[in-house]
């Protein structure tokens, strides 16, 4: 079994001198909750990062999410049309607000949510869509959007896995009703816990500020019209993330140099896939994806999963689809979402981890040929 020093997680931050000297100067300036110049400069930059009019501070991506359902008002009796392939949250926010996810199968080409599919699964109860920019590739927005506008929906971006991502030539964030964003420690860009919103309109950033703090409203101290919850994030974090939004072109750099490592040490493996890249994207080197056929490369995805983790390599299966987890199953009326069922039988992330040196690719990928039967 590998030691400490020989294990190779699938992800570890990337925090240096900036982060630290940032940090320090929040913790000394005694501004530590969720007011400070930090937090204010967060929102500035990360607006700017995403292109929109403005960005709000969020606990975390799962509640990022919640407040987007709020903001528009969704409640029982509603349906929003989410992905089944993606991490639970984004299921789970909807039903916070007594909604239903209404579950549509992925496009092969870009593993996101399929524009054909969602326009056959809305119905007179849909409210919107909630794409998901999965394993940070874009989804394809202008034809999501004209979805949207045939049937009067708002468009959710879940961009939470895609930290600058591109579509045709454009960041996420920027390209629906609103967008979501999660920093958690996993993120290219990360604060440990923590999440955003980037927003163009004013009634929606209005609506989502007032929720995120307790709902009180702000002309009047301690009145509350609605009922809010405590969302916000906070100025120690903010420091962080500024940081990290300074380093965010060196972040990317080092991953994209691993993706071209591990594309170069793992192409003439009979039965390995890489994650397709649509001609008008550039996605966001989050975490390398690979893809394995059983028969082709001669061992099952979670075999081989076990064979590395004996050798010190940290790896993570795809997300299970969640329309077929307890929560969303429906056992009277099972439905089939072959191609996300397909992908997530097979997908397995690689470390991508901050401090990855091309020798551990090396390592990674030697551990995979060596147990390839053909």
């Amino acid at each position: 079994m590998a030691t400490k020093d020989e294990w190779l997680p699938v992800s570890a931050p990337d925090l240096g001198e900036l982060e630290e000297r940032f940090l320090l100067d929040a913790l000394r300036s005694s501004w530590i909750s969720s007011t400070g110049p930090y937090v204010e400069r967060f929102e500035r930059e990360f607006a700017e990062f995403a292109g929109t009019r403005a960005a709000i501070a969020i606990a975390n991506g799962t509640v990022a999410l919640h407040l987007a359902m709020l903001a528009f008002g969704i409640g029982p009796g509603d349906e929003v049309i989410v992905p089944s392939l993606t991490y639970i949250a984004t299921a789970n926010a909807v039903r916070y607000v007594g909604a239903e996810p209404v579950f549509a199968d992925i496009d092969p080409q870009t593993w996101g949510i399929d524009p054909a599919e969602v326009e056959k699964a809305v119905t007179p109860r849909t409210k919107g869509i909630l794409p998901v920019h999965l394993y940070g590739h874009p989804v394809d927005m202008d034809s999501i959007q004209m979805v949207a506008e045939r049937h009067d929906l708002w468009v959710v971006e879940d961009a939470a896995e895609a930290h600058g991502a591109l579509y045709k030539g454009r960041r996420v964030g920027s390209l629906g009703s609103l967008a979501t964003f999660s920093f958690y420690g996993n993120k290219i860009l990360t604060s440990g816990e923590g999440g955003a919103i980037t927003v163009d309109d004013p009634e929606l950033e209005r609506r989502v500020r007032l929720f995120r703090g307790q709902g009180m409203d702000p002309n009047r101290r301690y009145f509350f019209p609605v009922i809010g919850y405590n969302y916000r994030l906070t100025n120690l974090a903010c420091s962080l993330l500024c940081a990290q939004l300074a380093r965010f072109d060196e972040l990317v750099q080092r991953r994209k140099e691993l993706f071209a490592n591990y594309v170069g040490a793992l192409a003439a493996i009979p039965g390995i896939g890489f994650q397709p890249v649509a001609d008008w994207a550039q996605p966001a080197p989050w975490i390398f994806c690979i893809t394995i056929a059983e028969r082709e490369f001669g061992m099952p995805r979670d075999e081989l999963a076990g064979a590395l983790a004996a050798e010190g390599i940290e790896t993570r299966p795809f997300f299970h689809p969640i329309h077929t987890l307890p929560p969303y199953a429906n056992p009277a009326r099972p439905r089939s979402l072959p191609n996300t069922e397909r992908l997530a039988a097979s997908g397995l992330n690689l470390p991508t981890g901050a401090g990855l040196t091309h020798a551990d690719v090396d390592r990674v990928a030697s551990a995979i040929r060596k147990r390839s039967r053909n």
